[in-house]
């Protein structure tokens, strides 16, 4: 007799080593397209209810919320790159069919992500105010930004735990679920943004607690999920704990992935900083135009989170011949997605812009932005489908080096030589194109060899 169970988690699942790989491709990734719009449609709503609900200070409020996505970036992004080396884990084990390593690596992983979320919430909550600071936020902002900062940076365990669960589905084949649960936290979000908001008139504060409460919801199913699990990456809570051999394969593959994300936010960060020296009304524009560009963004992002779970499950199973055909199977999607998705939202820039404020001024900068980042972004997929392809590997340390040199080395260096000459927003936009079309190339050529250094190590464990 079937086990039920099994058979119901296992349609969720997908099979990545065996089959035509386009097809299997997009439904891993359009699910994954779907959650992370439907998370920047909520995340927007928070702005566009602050902007459109608050009276003259919308954009004030706008301009304090854009200003902190940069840094909350930067702290986040070394703790949430471990999640990157929990799904290469689970994957390969899973591949493997190996039950006690990846019953271990599961609970390891949703132990990182407790310990991570509390350690990010102290961090956040106690240096809100003198990074801020540093980054020479105006004082018309400053506080709202600081308030903003500190109630989501307390909600910062269940973000971590949402994700690292979402990275253990996703080594599975299985992105419909955390799909499915975003969405039902997604609308929690905006109901108690327009009770917060409108309602009870917390503005910035209304709108980081409904981000919290719907995080703290996704983060339940998530684990609720997990546990419900009758197969071997099942989540039991008494078994959550740090194996110690997991716990440094997961640092190996996902400390190097966060210190590269940590480095690209860092990059942004000297961005926002020359960004605030323009002005309120160019901060709110350039927050807006940010957040456009996260829909396109997120969207090519799901096919480097494909190239990382069928690398690894396809080298986990030893199917060598498939790993190129995942490579430009995966590259392919992402030029088709970022060319039509980046042209169209910068064509329509005035419009988009236009949802999130009705000031005309930080429409022009947005559109602006858009001009630049959102017509060359499909080369920012590019980058990240190699780079994810190289992690699923199990090179890490690799990617990030070339990050390192070839993106926030050269934008730093963009920022203290070019735009000293040139002082425009353009000249700054300008960086991030040339940046990722360096980096992009330099991570073509370090996949092949370590493609052809993975498959000499699998054959000599044969």
């Amino acid at each position: 007799m079937v086990n039920t169970a099994v058979k119901k988690s296992k349609k969720y699942e997908i099979d990545m080593t065996s089959g035509a790989l386009l097809g299997k491709v997009l439904i891993f990734s359009i699910p994954l397209i779907i959650s992370s719009v439907l998370q920047l449609l909520f995340n927007a709503a928070d702005i566009v209810v602050v902007g459109q609900f608050t009276g003259d200070k919308g954009a004030t409020y706008i301009a304090a919320i854009g200003s902190t996505g940069s840094l909350i970036n930067l702290l986040v992004s070394l703790v949430m790159g471990l999640s990157v080396g929990a799904n290469v884990l689970v994957a390969r084990y899973y591949a493997m069919n190996d039950a006690g390593d990846t019953d271990e690596t599961v609970h390891t992983s949703i132990a990182v992500s407790l310990i991570g979320g509390i350690v990010l919430a102290l961090i956040g909550i106690t240096l809100a105010r003198p990074l801020l600071i540093l980054m020479a936020s105006p004082e018309t902002v400053i506080e709202y930004s600081i308030l903003y900062m500190r109630i989501y940076f307390a909600g910062m365990p269940f973000i971590l735990i949402y994700n690292f669960g979402s990275a253990i589905l996703r080594a599975v084949g299985d992105t419909r679920r955390p799909l499915y649960y975003l969405m039902i936290a997604g609308v929690l979000n905006v109901f108690l943004n327009l009770i917060f908001v409108i309602g009870l008139g917390l503005n910035v504060a209304g709108v980081a607690l409904a981000t919290i409460i719907s995080q703290a919801l996704s983060a339940a199913l998530i684990v609720r999920c997990l546990m419900r699990q009758e197969d071997i990456y099942r989540l039991v809570i008494t078994r959550i704990r740090i194996c110690p051999d997991k716990l440094w394969r997961i640092v190996s593959i996902g400390l190097p992935a966060g210190i590269q994300s940590s480095l690209f936010s860092f990059s942004n960060v000297l961005i926002q900083s020359s960004v605030n020296s323009f002005g309120d009304i160019v901060m709110s524009g350039n927050a807006t135009g940010s957040n456009l560009e996260g829909f396109v963004y997120v969207s090519m992002n799901a096919l480097a989170q494909a190239s990382v779970s069928f690398m690894s499950q396809n080298y986990g199973a030893k199917k060598v011949k498939r790993l190129n055909k995942v490579l430009f199977t995966c590259v392919g999607v992402v030029t088709v997605i970022g060319l039509v998705m980046g042209n169209l939202f910068y064509m329509f820039g005035y419009e988009l812009a236009s949802i999130y404020t009705s000031d005309e001024a930080a429409i022009g900068y947005a559109v602006g932005r858009l001009s630049v980042i959102c017509t060359t972004y499909c080369l920012c997929g590019i980058m990240d489908v190699v780079c994810g392809a190289l992690r699923g590997l199990g090179y890490s340390v690799v990617p990030m080096i070339v990050s390192l040199a070839g993106a926030c080395g050269f934008r730093i260096l963009w920022i203290m030589t070019v735009f000293q000459f040139d002082h425009s927003l353009r000249t700054l936009y300008i960086s991030y194109p040339i940046s990722w079309a360096i980096t992009a190339t330099v991570h073509f050529i370090c996949f092949f060899f370590a493609k052809r250094a993975a498959v000499k190590k699998l054959e000599m464990t044969v």
